[in-house]
């Protein structure tokens, strides 16, 4: 017998707005609450938010956090000099394959907060103690499930959350993306997001998020689902754990060596010595169909160079047609011609950079 779904503090305010509630990664998840597409349309055009809260924030403290942290992740947290700010990352396996996708924030040189995804939180965990108990570093790993978050997106979002909270926007407005500030206790405002469109994501106590969510749709923000999510961040060409990369995947395989640092010969991060053995050459681009049809993950494609293979595909609301990323034979460049098999079919497409759409906005791809 399977384990119960587990909720979020906003999982009532979800049902009582009549949203459809799905399995995701263990915890039950509105996917819509009415029409997908303007649930995207709302966060490209004005502001919406989403219930993240499936996330788990992980503190880690204590003296040897940042050697800690620098073993940890293959990006460097000694890039982090100012309280608050931010950087997005990997955490390895000895082989090289991705454990987790993450962002980091430091506070001070003992008090860090992880963000981790929600399927892979307990793994993350269990694995964050068993690199501390290996190193014998000094640190303290702290899971907060009793926090919430809500993300709210969109180039409206910022105004939307100063309307509902404005004692906030003293500490909030001259935040630079990827950086944070605590607004009150236990209650953290980041500009960060999953959407390509500027917002923020609010940590608070879980206790305090349904009023939050509640004052935030009287304000105009519209309540967003996983189905707009996973479009918006689509298009923004913003990977999702699970499907563009897993443990069995590097880095470079999944369009993410720039979250990889180098630089530090000394900085032995767990994964390094594999990457610097065996970095897997491949091609992690975009594709745009030329014809009808919706690319799918796990479909196949064809190149000049050799096959393929799509991670994540969708229709894209703002440009009304197919994008999709794939995992290319190295050699593949943007401007590339393509083929799609699509239920029998081989449906022609262009390669092309990443993002599809930015700040609301299609890219422009030669």
């Amino acid at each position: 017998m399977s384990a119960p779904l587990k909720r979020t503090a906003l999982a009532e305010e979800h049902l009582a707005a009549g949203a459809r509630m799905v399995d995701f990664g263990g915890w039950e998840m509105p996917l819509a609450y009415g029409s997908q597409l303007e649930e995207h349309h709302a966060v490209r055009q004005s502001a919406g938010m989403f219930d993240v809260s499936h996330m788990l924030n992980v503190d880690v403290s204590g003296a040897g956090s940042r050697d800690f942290l620098r073993r940890l992740i293959a990006n460097d947290v000694d890039r982090l000099a100012a309280s608050g700010t931010a950087l997005y990352s990997c955490m390895l396996n000895p082989e090289g394959g991705v454990i987790d996708d993450l962002i980091v924030y430091f506070f001070t040189p003992e008090r860090w907060r992880v963000v981790v995804n929600a399927a892979t939180a307990d793994k993350d965990v269990a694995w964050m103690r068993r690199v501390a108990a290996s190193g014998g570093f000094d640190v303290a790993i702290a899971p907060r499930r009793d926090l919430a978050m809500i993300a709210v997106q969109g180039p409206e979002a910022r105004e939307r959350v100063w309307a509902v909270r404005p004692a906030w926007r003293a500490a909030s407005e001259a935040l630079a993306p990827f950086s944070a500030a605590q607004v009150a206790d236990d209650t953290l405002v980041a500009r960060t997001g999953y959407t390509g469109e500027d917002g923020f994501e609010i940590v608070l106590p879980a206790a305090q998020a349904p009023a939050l969510w509640r004052e935030l749709a009287a304000a105009g923000v519209r309540p967003c689902g996983l189905g707009a999510r996973d479009t918006l961040r689509l298009e923004a060409g913003m990977n999702l754990y699970g499907q563009d990369m897993d443990e069995l995947i590097q880095p470079g395989e999944a369009g993410l060596s720039w979250t990889v640092s180098l630089k530090d010969p000394q900085r032995r991060f767990i994964g390094r010595d594999a990457l610097e053995r065996h970095a897997v050459p491949a091609a992690f681009l975009g594709l745009k169909l030329l014809e009808r049809g919706v690319m799918r993950a796990h479909m196949a494609v064809r190149t000049a160079q050799g096959d393929g293979e799509i991670t994540s595909g969708t229709m894209s609301p703002t440009l009304g047609v197919s994008v999709g990323f794939a995992r290319l034979p190295a050699g593949v460049r943007p401007g590339d011609a393509a083929q799609v098999e699509i239920r029998g079919k081989w449906v022609p497409a262009q390669v092309c950079k990443l993002p599809f759409v930015r700040h609301g906005k299609a890219v422009e791809h030669s």
